[in-house]
Order: C-alpha cells, then sequence, then structure tokens
C-alpha cells in the first residue's frame, strides 16, 4: 500500500510551522504498513505539473490532503487534479472544515472518495487494512462517504484515550532545510482537549472538552528528536497548554532535569495562570507566552463564553512580564453586539496592557456554535467564499457596525505601527539606522526574499549551462536577483547564507549545474518535491 499526503497551499505570510496533523497522520500510515510520503506545497510552487510527475513516481494507491477552511479550495483543487491523472487512485480528505461540513463537501466535491472526521490517527490504522474493499467502509467508524448519491456517515470513533500510544509525528517526511529557512518555530502538542466553551471555536468539538495529556517523558523524548534536526525553537500548540499546573509543573521538571535548552513559547488562557507556573515556564526555557482576550467588553465576553474577566487579563499580564516573559494578546474584532463603542473599549484596554497584541476578524468557520446557531446572534455573514474565511478581513456585519467599519478600526491601527517600520526602514536604506533597526529591517526583507524563493521555486528554475565557467553561488545570486528584482546585497547576503548552513546545495547533471533545496538529515533532495 503506497499513500501520498498532500500539504496543500498556505499563505506563508501566516508563518506556518510544519504541518504537525499531517505528521501524525503518516506516523499512523507509516504504523499500518504502508510506504508513506508527504507532498508539501506550503513551502514549494503548486502546479499540477509537479502533482502528476509526483504521482507518476511514486505511483500511490491513495491519495489524502489536509485543510483548514482558507486553504479548502485549494485542497481540492488538488483532488481534482490527482483524479484527473489517475480515476483509480483512492481520495480522501481529513481536518476540521470537512470534519463539520461533510454533506456539502462530499455534494459538491465528487472527486473526493472519503472523509475521515476528527482525529485520524486511529481511524486510519483500521481504514487503510481493507480500503480497497468499500463494502467495509460502513464498518469502519469515523468516515464519510458516497452510496451512489447518498451521503454515508458512520458512527463517530471515540476519542484516542491513551496520546501516548500515538508515534511521534513523522517530520522525517518533510522538506525540513525550507521550514528551517523560513525559521519560523516547530509546533508539537502535549495534550489534546478543550473544556471551554467558546462560541467562535472548533476546538472543543475536535479533540473534545477534556484535556488528555501526554507524558512529559515522551514529551521532551520529541522535543529532543526535533533538535536534533538543528531547530532551536518550539512552540507548544495545545489547545489549553496551561489547563493542569501539575502537568505544567511536571514538563518544565523534565525539560530541567535532562538539561534540554531551548527558546519554547505556548498558548495560554489569562483564567488558568499564576505567578508560580509562569517562573517554571520561563525557567525550563519559555519566553513568550501568548493569551486570547477577544474583546475587552464584559458584555461580549459572556455572549461569546468566553469565560474571563478583564482583571484576570490584568493580573496574567503582569505576572508574565514579572516571570519576564514576552507576553502577546490577541482580540477578535466583529464579535456578536460589536458596535463602535466596544471596539474602543478593546482598543484602550489593549494599550493600557502595554504589551504586544495584535488583532483577528471574526471567521465564523464550519463546526462552531457561532454559525451552527447563527440566527441567535447580532450577526450576519457575509460570504460563503472560504479563501476569505482568514481572519485578515472582515466578514461579517452586527446591527451596529458593518464590515467596512470593522476594517477601517484595524486599519487605522495598524496604520500606526507601520508608520513607525517606515522610519526606521528609512533609515535603513540610507544607513543611519542602529544595529537593532538593521536587524529588524534586514530580517523583513530577508523574510520577504525567502518567501519569494520558495513560493515560486526560484531555486529550481536556474541552471547553469555545463561550460558557462561561472562561480555556481555567484549564478545562483544572478539569477535569484533577476527573477526577485530585490537589492542585489540582499540578495547576496541570504544566498550565501542559505548555502553556508547547507540549506541550498547544487549538483552537476547532464544539462548543468542545478541548484537545489536540500530535504533532511537522509536525503540530499526528494524525487517527488521538484
Amino acid at each position: 500500500m503506497k499513500i501520498a499526503l498532500i500539504a496543500p497551499p498556505y499563505p506563508l505570510e501566516e508563518a506556518p510551522s510544519p504541518p504537525l496533523g499531517l505528521c501524525y497522520v503518516a506516523a499512523a500510515c507509516e504504523a499500518a504498513g504502508a510506504q508513506t510520503i508527504i507532498l508539501d506545497y506550503i513551502v514549494s510552487q503548486y502546479t499540477p505539473e509537479k502533482l502528476r510527475n509526483a504521482l507518476a513516481h511514486f505511483k500511490p494507491d491513495v491519495v489524502g490532503a489536509t485543510s483548514v477552511t482558507m486553504n479548502f479550495p485549494e485542497a481540492i483543487r488538488i483532488i481534482q487534479d490527482v483524479k484527473a491523472f489517475d480515476p483509480g487512485i483512492i481520495t480522501m480528505m481529513g481536518g476540521p472544515h470537512v470534519s463539520f461540513d461533510v454533506h456539502n463537501t462530499l455534494a459538491r466535491c465528487p472527486e473526493l472518495d472519503l472523509i475521515v472526521i476528527g482525529e485520524g490517527e486511529q481511524t486510519l490504522q483500521e481504514l487503510l487494512a481493507t480500503i480497497r474493499q468499500r463494502d467495509t467502509w460502513k464498518t469502519i467508524p469515523g468516515i464519510a462517504f458516497r452510496d451512489g448519491t447518498t451521503a454515508i456517515v458512520t458512527p463517530p470513533r471515540p476519542l484516542i484515550a491513551n496520546l501516548d500510544a500515538l508515534p511521534l509525528p513523522a517530520r522525517h517526511l518533510l522538506p525540513i532545510s525550507r521550514y528551517q529557512a523560513l525559521g519560523f518555530p516547530v509546533s508539537i502538542i502535549t495534550s489534546r482537549g478543550c473544556p471551554n466553551q467558546c462560541i467562535f471555536c472548533l476546538g472543543r468539538r475536535m479533540v473534545g472538552p477534556k484535556a488528555r495529556f501526554r507524558d512529559a517523558t515522551q514529551v521532551v523524548d520529541e522535543i529532543e528528536h526535533i533538535l536534533s534536526y538543528g531547530f532551536t525553537r518550539i512552540n507548544i500548540a495545545d489547545d489549553l497548554f496551561t489547563a493542569s499546573s501539575k502537568r505544567v509543573e511536571a514538563l518544565c521538571a523534565e525539560i530541567n532535569a535532562r538539561g534540554v535548552r531551548f527558546d519554547w513559547s505556548a498558548f495560554a488562557r489569562v483564567n488558568t495562570v499564576t505567578p508560580q507556573m509562569l517562573k517554571r515556564m520561563r525557567a525550563a526555557g519559555c519566553d513568550s507566552i501568548s493569551f486570547g482576550i477577544e474583546s475587552a467588553n464584559p458584555a461580549i465576553l459572556e455572549r461569546v463564553k468566553k469565560g474571563i474577566t478583564l482583571d484576570q487579563a490584568r493580573r496574567a499580564v503582569a505576572w508574565s512580564k514579572a516571570a519576564g516573559l514576552r507576553a502577546h494578546a490577541s482580540f477578535m474584532v466583529g464579535l456578536p453586539g460589536e458596535t463602535p463603542e466596544t471596539l474602543e473599549e478593546t482598543r484602550r484596554f489593549a494599550e493600557e496592557l502595554d504589551i504586544e497584541h495584535g488583532y483577528h476578524f471574526l471567521s465564523p468557520f464550519p463546526g462552531t456554535t457561532l454559525r451552527e446557531e447563527i440566527d441567535t446572534y447580532d450577526l450576519e455573514i457575509l460570504t460563503e467564499d472560504w479563501h476569505l474565511y482568514d481572519a485578515n478581513q472582515a466578514i461579517v456585519r452586527t446591527a451596529h457596525l458593518s464590515a467596512a467599519q470593522m476594517n477601517a478600526f484595524v486599519a487605522a491601527i495598524y496604520a500606526k505601527y507601520q508608520a513607525k517600520t517606515d522610519e526606521i526602514e528609512a533609515r535603513y536604506l540610507q544607513g543611519t539606522c542602529t544595529e537593532a533597526e538593521f536587524f529588524m529591517i534586514e530580517g523583513y526583507y530577508r523574510m520577504k526574499l525567502i518567501y519569494k524563493l520558495l513560493a515560486e521555486d526560484i531555486i529550481e528554475k536556474n541552471l547553469l549551462p555545463p561550460d558557462a565557467g561561472t562561480d555556481p553561488l555567484e549564478a545562483l545570486t544572478a539569477h535569484v536577483i533577476q527573477a526577485t528584482d530585490m537589492a542585489p546585497a540582499l540578495v547576496t547576503r541570504t544566498v550565501k547564507s542559505l548555502a553556508d548552513v547547507g540549506h541550498l546545495r547544487n549538483e552537476p547533471t547532464q544539462a548543468g549545474t542545478t541548484w537545489f533545496w536540500t530535504y533532511n538529515r537522509q536525503q540530499a533532495h526528494s524525487p517527488y518535491i521538484h
């Protein structure tokens, strides 16, 4: 059995980490005895031709994709391309969007054979054993498929009781060097489950209302494995990392007992942290913590069942600062009952906290209480275009606030930040900036350059003729300057640094010298990703 798993395109501007869920799925497939590959189109350009080449080379029996709402259209487009290449390949998809939009997905996407609902690891291990025998599908819990024109949804599969029984995520199947070049943290989970009832979130429904914890020893084993790849920063992506103070203490104690040194961050709720917990986290290498506060209006917080108070937020931020942690707060624009006045309350409160903070627009995802009970809230959903469900623009309105007003509110706030950045950038270009300002702007330009290199496959499109007589690195640099139209000095520094650390390598071919991104420790490059 051969299975190709696909990470569909996802905006690099959203700072994606290596796809954790897909790596768990890949590990489950390998454990079931399937020969498995990951086709990662997050950090490389997607084209139907590239997909066809990979499928022709690997010859999979099954192709599976994951998606969130925002990139669901791209994932389906890839599934359609798979079926166009070979109608005999079984196609399936998992993830939060399809898990809660089963009937619409099956009705609108005839190329998709099967949906894996919710946690997929145990479902796949059972499914892959008989996947060619379609008459057995109805006996497998946790999936949906078509029988003629009828959608069949099998009984739900119980949540995985023992997370320690799962194999570690198959990160060895990822194009590691591309993620290292981006510099984003690697995500791990130490638990699954969320006891909270926020009406705009899928966490409780996707992974259950009770936290299930992994053994601290196994978690640190995974951390050491991640660090062995050369990553230096990890983000704990639990639905609620701070659900148990004893659990946090045990994990921090294990990290310190082994002497594992790395930087890490975590998401938390303001009503679940204590000064002692935050100090322990800091002593174990945590340097930043993010709180979802959402609104400064108590009535809105109650309406969305956030379950926190503003005083709890103030205390959590103060305790984080005292522990030496960099605190961040996120706020949501467009919640039910939002008015110009409530937005102003939130703006003032965010400034009062005196920490880094950001604003996201409400996106009513399939499966959320908000979407399923929309008629009971002061809210109107303005679009079903899933591309727009990225939290970067308003797609709802309330009785007292239009989408345009919401967009204008956030734009005005970010305009102030941008004005300050523009001043620093001007000094950078003039050569009069401070060292800290130089690294800030240089880092921004470098990231923008690497985005282009990855998203447009610019490295792969360079070929130096055999008799050119030119230094390969100089030729690559010239190619990148021409392809990106970015500052030559920046390109030279960036390309050289990527080659020096081994993310980029070259090799001779019959056609000439070609450059490529290295893949991982075992492979110079992958035969499937180019």
